[in-house]
This record gives C-alpha cells, structure tokens and sequence, in this order.
C-alpha cells in the first residue's frame, strides 16, 4: 500500500518521500529499487560504570524502568535493555557512571525516481526498535507528502511510527484474524487522537464484518482491493502493482483524495476551534 501509494503521488508529479519505518524488515527497497546516497549509524547512550567510584547504593537501579541495572557489589549494567534515557548517571551520586554510544542501526536515504526514500536497518539481534524509527522520521521532507510504512501490530515500533501523523491508514483483510487485529490497532489510534481511514485488501475473499465494524464505529473505508493474482504475481517478482496494472492508479489517486479531503476538514474545524477561543 504505502509503496504503491508513494509510486502513484509521484507519477502525478507530487513531490513525495517513502520512508520505511518496520525497520526489523525494511522491504520497500524491493519494490522502489532506490539508488543510496547516504548511510548513517544511529545508536543510543547506555552508562558504563566506573567500579572505582561506585559504591553501591543501587539509586541507579532504583530509577530505572526497564531494569536495565542491578546491584550486588557494584552496579551491572544490561546494556540490551537499555533505553537510553540517562536518568542512571543523573541520580549517580558518585558520579561513578558516564554515557557510552552503542549502535542499533543505520538509516539509509537515496533516491527511486520521482520518490524520495529512506529506510532503517535494525542491527540482527537488537532488540529496540523505537530509537531508529525516530531517526528514520527524522529524515522526512518538509514540502510535500511523507509516506510512512509502518510495522504491522500494536506495539512501541508501530506508535513511534505513528506518532505525530496527520492521517494513518490501516490495512487489513475481511477475515476474523483482520477484524481482530483492526479492533486493536483503531482503540491505540484513538488513544493518540489520530485520524485514521481504512484499506480492506482482498475484499472479496472473506465475509463484511470488517466493514460493518468500520461502519459501527464511524471509521471510512477508503478503498477495497479485489483478490487479484496479478497483483500476487507482481508481489512476487518485485514489482509495483500500480505499474504492472496501470489501471489501478486511479484506485491510489482516488484514495488519496479522500485522504487529503479527511486531513483538510480536520484542519477546518481545527482552525474553527482556534478562533472560537476567547
């Protein structure tokens, strides 16, 4: 969706930047087949403890939410849990611990024709992935339209990507595993206080309870994708669909004017509340 949305803006000349934020498997790269022309390491602060000066009094662990530090003798640190947020050397009252940079990743950033593109690549093995998805959205274009393809789920690595949007679009299938995993996905947008839309995708395979939900709880489907081999075919080999199916492009450019009309009325009342204020 996000790929063949992206693909679709700028062959209508739109200025427009896919930025790849399931940076666990970044896979729009296969699709867009972007030329890189910049990679960066991103890491994040862990302490390191000076055993000379440490004396023990576990305030380090004490303060920390993620149990990153224990204290026997002297403070452990576990650097894994880690999430970098340096309230351990604040507390030290020993100054007996220093920040130390550890990498998680990279972001590479390029260029797919008409698409400007980035994408974040989680070292193997690293468990957080929140730190290199707000780095990847650090690289976002300032004019234009900035696509983020989000992981799948509810998780952290889904709101920091999330976090800030002016308009999420959930994609999902008419089946009850879909239906499920929609419920979960539109409560955590409504507790961001995102507007959001919907992408039923191979809607003519299951049954309608995912748009009677939709329709329940004031949630608008955009658009519908028929189950379609070509498609899967295309998938396969790496492939735009839209470019394969030049049909289809009038599907994405109708999607996205429902996109832009939700994001401008929400803009409007916005602006109405504004000078409505005393």
């Amino acid at each position: 969706m996000a790929v063949n949305l992206a693909w679709t803006l700028a062959s209508m000349n739109k200025p427009v930047q896919y930025l790849d934020c399931d940076v666990e498997e970044p896979n729009g790269h296969i699709f867009l087949k972007p030329q890189i022309t910049s990679t960066t390491s991103v890491g994040i602060p862990v302490p390191v403890v000076d055993e000379v000066k440490c004396t023990g009094c576990r305030k380090c662990a004490e303060v920390c939410q993620y149990h990153a530090i224990a204290v026997l003798k002297k403070a452990l640190v576990f650097p894994e849990l880690c999430h970098g947020c340096g309230g351990c050397a604040l507390v030290c009252p020993a100054g007996a611990i220093r920040d130390d940079n550890r990498p998680v990743g990279v972001v590479e950033t390029g260029q797919a024709g008409g698409v400007s593109f980035a994408q974040g690549l989680l070292n193997v093995g690293e468990p957080m992935a929140p730190p290199l998805i707000r780095a990847v959205k650090k690289k976002v274009i300032t004019d234009g339209v900035a696509i983020f393809d989000a992981p799948p789920g509810t998780s952290c690595p889904v709101v920091t990507s999330v976090r800030d949007a002016d308009y999420v679009l959930l994609v999902t299938e008419p089946t009850p595993f879909g239906l499920n995993d929609l419920k979960l996905a539109v409560e955590m947008l409504r507790q961001l206080g995102l507007r959001q839309g919907v992408v039923i995708n191979r809607a003519d395979s299951g049954d309608q309870r995912v748009s009677e939900y939709c329709q329940a709880v004031a949630i608008p489907v955009l658009l519908e994708i028929p189950d379609d081999r070509r498609v899967a075919e295309a998938y396969s080999r790496g492939h735009i669909a839209v470019r394969v199916l030049p049909e289809w492009r009038t599907l994405f450019a109708e999607l996205w004017k429902h996109v832009e009309r939700d994001i401008d009325s929400k803009l409007d009342i916005s602006c109405q509340i504004k000078e409505e204020e005393p």
